[in-house]
């Protein structure tokens, strides 16, 4: 199919004009745009196919950049890219110097909010929306919000704040039944057995309309009806969890039916103040793989769009952990696994097939998930937390508060560790090192192989107490030096020592015998042992390569009692681009930790 109608339209604002068969060949073209791109540059397909519709009648409906349009996540975002000025640099999606693939302001004004993580729209639109009506602007903030984001407990917070607001919000409840993992809880039992129809409400708002027409009587009885509707709704439909909560109620709407889906957003454009909006949509829709394996086809390297083939699965350090909890935890039914929503993501699946007793998916809420393993550590339970880097952040209150304090003995696995690729900023695994290190009671090691993951691994459960951290990337195994202690020196009898750890160990190990160098391997990366001191002191010169922020970074506390040390991290947020981009584009590259070693030895000799 060419896109020749999309390609052929000034949007958003041709959109207006388009009859319903018109925006339906539409759909298809943008769902084959998509489809196209994310087989070549990897992305998010799944969620992005099963909104197409729906996006499109939000542009219809509304009228972007004046009623602003939030995408929880952001990562289903991609129709909304193509119909906001964006379609010819589509292609560069998640690529260097492209578009994100998530939300992003700096983009595009159509973005009001970046958005990369779960469960933030509701509040950031309430936040809108109450500045537009302390401002007299009567435009609207629309949240577009997954059933899976809405396991996550701010979600919560903005619903129960925006319900009894008064401001023009329109929350749009996407239900397929399914995050990254099977949803988790008792809102995903809810959403599936509420059936409420907007025949009901159309039915009220009519029949209020002639009684009220009615003369004499009529305005006294429609007001007696107001004032019993809330008996007739008990009796009829039963009230709604977000009617509750102060919001109107609008669904469950096929978001797969363009015109239903019109009729019920102009409706609640209609009702003015808090409106919810529960449409029901189809992940993979108009992709026959992504159909029936709408998980597998989440986020992607790409794939063949004929066969759907997706590239063979390597085997990395998610893998590794995996298999290596689960082996160490046949031996010891105190150990029990956690995750936040991603099974497969953090390698839980290996465990979950062999101790599904002792296996917890909490949904999206790392916060829970932290204070949560110290209730089940405080009763002698050996917790161990899988999660990303970049979502831990979210549990940095649990972490002080529920688990540092008490000292309990908590172990947090942290994978996507360092640089992460495409996703860039809002993805990347650079701050867990500087924050974690602000807590008391904290350990962390950081293997560079497989064989360092499991000795770690067993050190955390076993040996340590407090918070014990394992973290690693995404990726396979970095290097092949295999380090019993904390540290291990490779010696060539050289005045320099080039110093790193993780994934950059690999890097920084390479350049180091190019130079002719010595090299120190840290495995446990914090506290720093005492004797790095003494074993660092005797170089004239040390370098410390890492994927971290600077601030707080272990080269930071490192040059503190040792001079000498020479510090190469991260400063800032690191934008989407491939790993190997980002390590060349940051001195962290085997190629470029040559050359920075050689200038700064220059500069000292002169």
């Amino acid at each position: 199919m060419k896109n020749n109608l999309l390609e052929s339209l000034s949007l958003p604002e041709d959109l207006k004009s388009l009859s319903l068969e018109e925006e339906k060949e539409l759909c298809a073209e943008i769902r084959e745009k998509i489809i196209d791109t994310v087989a070549e540059n990897g992305g998010h397909l799944s969620s992005n196919l099963g909104v197409v519709e729906l996006t499109v009648a939000i542009h219809k409906v509304f009228e972007s950049p004046k009623d602003k349009i939030v995408f929880d996540v952001g990562h289903q975002c991609y129709t909304h890219k193509i119909l906001t000025g964006r379609l010819d640099k589509f292609d560069t999606i998640r690529q260097k110097d492209g578009l994100s693939g998530f939300s992003a302001p700096d983009e595009s004004i159509h973005d009001p909010v970046i958005s990369g993580h779960s469960s933030t729209s509701i509040s950031s639109a309430l936040g809108i929306a109450q500045a537009m009506k302390i401002k007299g602007d009567n435009h609207h903030a629309i949240a577009v919000i997954g059933d899976g984001a809405m396991t996550g407990g701010l979600s919560y917070e903005g619903l129960n704040n925006a319900g009894r607001s008064g401001a023009n919000i329109i929350v749009i409840l996407n239900y397929n039944e399914m995050s990254i993992s099977k949803n988790i809880g008792g809102l995903a039992e809810y959403l599936s057995k509420l059936r409420i129809k907007n025949s009901y409400r159309t039915l009220k708002s009519t029949t209020r309309g002639i009684i009220s027409a009615v003369p004499l009587v009529g305005k006294p009885v429609s007001n007696f009806l107001s004032d019993s509707k809330g008996v007739v709704r008990e009796k009829m439909l039963h009230s709604t969890m977000f009617e509750d909560l102060g919001f109107q109620y609008v669904g469950p709407v096929d978001g797969r039916d363009l015109s239903d889906l019109e009729d019920a957003l102009s409706y609640a454009k209609s009702l003015g103040g808090p409106v919810l909006v529960q449409v029901n949509t189809q992940k993979g829709k108009g992709y026959k793989p992504a159909e029936k394996n709408p998980g597998n086809y989440h986020g992607v390297a790409g794939f063949d769009v004929k066969t759907g083939l997706l590239p063979e699965h390597k085997f990395d350090f998610t893998d590794a952990f995996g298999q290596a909890l689960t082996k160490i935890a046949d031996s010891d039914e105190r150990i029990c696994a956690i995750t936040a929503s991603m099974k497969y993501g953090t390698g839980l699946q290996y465990f979950k097939r062999k101790h599904p007793e002792r296996y917890f998916d909490v949904g999206i809420a790392e916060g829970h998930a932290i204070t949560f393993a110290a209730g089940l550590a405080e009763m002698g339970m050996i917790p161990v937390f899988a999660v990303y880097s970049s979502f831990l952040q979210r549990s940095y209150d649990q972490l002080i508060h529920d688990a540092a304090i008490g000292n309990v003995h908590i172990v947090i696995c942290v994978d996507h560790a360092g640089i992460v690729g495409s996703d860039g900023r809002t993805h990347q695994g650079t701050f867990d090192i500087p924050f974690l290190t602000t807590i008391p009671n904290v350990t962390i090691y950081s293997p560079s192989n497989y064989r360092e993951l499991e000795g770690c691994l067993k050190k955390a459960i076993f040996d340590d107490t407090g918070i014990a951290v394992v973290r690693y990337p995404k990726s396979g195994e970095a290097s092949s030096t295999l380090s019993e202690s904390d540290y291990a020196v490779t010696a060539r009898n050289s005045d320099t020592l080039i110093i790193s750890y993780g994934r950059e160990a690999g890097e920084a190990e390479k350049a180091a015998e190019n130079l002719g160098c010595d090299f120190m391997k840290l495995v446990k990366v914090f506290p720093i042992a005492d004797e790095l001191e003494g074993v660092i002191s005797r170089y004239n010169n040390a370098y410390i390569f890492e994927e971290s922020e600077y601030e707080g970074s272990i080269g930071q506390k490192l040059k503190s009692v040792c001079p000498n040390v020479c510090v190469h991290a991260i400063n800032g947020f690191v934008p989407h681009m491939k790993v190997c981009e980002a390590l060349e584009l940051y001195g962290l590259s085997e190629h470029q930790i040559e050359l920075t070693v050689k200038k700064e030895q220059t500069d000292a000799e002169t």
